[in-house]
């Protein structure tokens, strides 16, 4: 039984929370799997319409046969553009699910995942030139360390970006690539891992800071908050009023920036108040980090970290 492309969380009170018009224009700014735009499609009359963002062209694979749907294949940062090219000047809401793909972290030659051998790649859209291979390369320990810190919240940042350092020389000199399992065997050492097939094998207790240090490259490859920031604020100038935004964060950087986005309605998430000491904000909340339940964790482990934030529009 071959894996799902994507097991999207909270399925149903994302979608319930973004439609407010069966007849109305949404965006699906992460397509994926298509688990989020089929059941939108679901709810609309066939006068709505529906456009799926992925930069990935391997999400087109999961393409619905529907003509109120349209695949934009862009990184969502440019919802703007692509609406104007559209012709499109309100929409009814926007919904980003900003969880990795079951595709991306269990294809080994995506490079996503420290449990594979392979290049170390990262790259969401395959197009781009950089990849987390690049980084290592040519980041001075400085940048590296700072990336560690501020993407993968570690402690020790500087002490990695060291050892990440170390291992450049290793890079095939043909390719002019790191593969992951150099990566991995000098931040575990090597008598803390084994290779079975494609599969590395690392202790338990080594993960979590693995974890964190893909997750903080993989951040900096696709500059993953930049394109969030421009999403927030494209979506804020394109929702009309009663329309939603509606948000799956998975890590505490993202979701600190859309929780702090839906309360202020600036970037900077400065809270500004009128003479009266009423708060100025162009949201209404109405979902304040809803998680997964038991049930859908235990069908979905990965829903584990999933909060759902959602605003309307005032």
């Amino acid at each position: 039984m071959s894996t799902p492309y994507h097991i999207p969380a909270l399925l149903v009170p994302t979608v319930e929370g973004l439609i407010t018009r069966a007849d109305g224009i949404y965006v699906d700014a992460t397509f994926g799997g298509g688990g989020h735009s089929r059941a939108i499609v679901e709810r609309l009359s066939e006068d709505g319409r529906l456009f799926s963002f992925d930069q990935d062209i391997d999400a087109l694979e999961n393409g619905l046969a529907d003509p109120r749907w349209t695949f934009v294949h862009s990184n969502f940062r440019h919802l703007r553009q692509w609406m104007d090219y559209y012709g499109i000047a309100e929409l009814d809401g926007v919904l980003a699910d900003l969880g990795v793909s079951f595709h991306h972290f269990d294809s080994a030659e995506r490079g996503f995942s420290f449990r594979f051998t392979g290049p170390l790649d990262m790259r969401m859209n395959q197009q781009a030139r950089r990849t987390a291979s690049d980084i290592i390369l040519s980041y001075s320990e400085e940048d590296l360390a700072r990336i560690l810190y501020i993407y993968g919240e570690l402690k020790n940042s500087r002490s990695i970006a060291k050892k990440l350092k170390s291992v450049e020389g290793r890079g095939s000199r043909v390719e002019g690539l790191l593969r992951i399992e150099d990566v991995v065997c000098c931040l575990v050492g090597p008598n803390n891992m084994r290779i079975e097939g494609d599969e590395i094998i690392v202790p338990t207790q080594a993960k979590k800071d693995l974890a964190k240090v893909f997750q903080a490259l993989r951040i900096e490859v696709n500059d993953e908050l930049g394109a969030l920031r421009d999403l927030l604020i494209s979506a804020k100038e394109l929702v009309r009023a009663g329309g939603r935004i509606a948000i799956l964060t998975y890590h505490s950087l993202e979701d600190r920036i859309v929780k702090n986005f839906l309360r202020s309605g600036n970037l900077e998430g400065i809270i500004e108040k009128d003479f009266y000491g009423n708060i100025l904000t162009p949201f209404k909340v109405l979902e304040k980090g809803l998680a997964a339940s038991p049930q859908e964790i235990e069908q979905n482990p990965r829903s584990r970290s999933a909060k759902l934030r959602i605003g309307a529009k005032i």
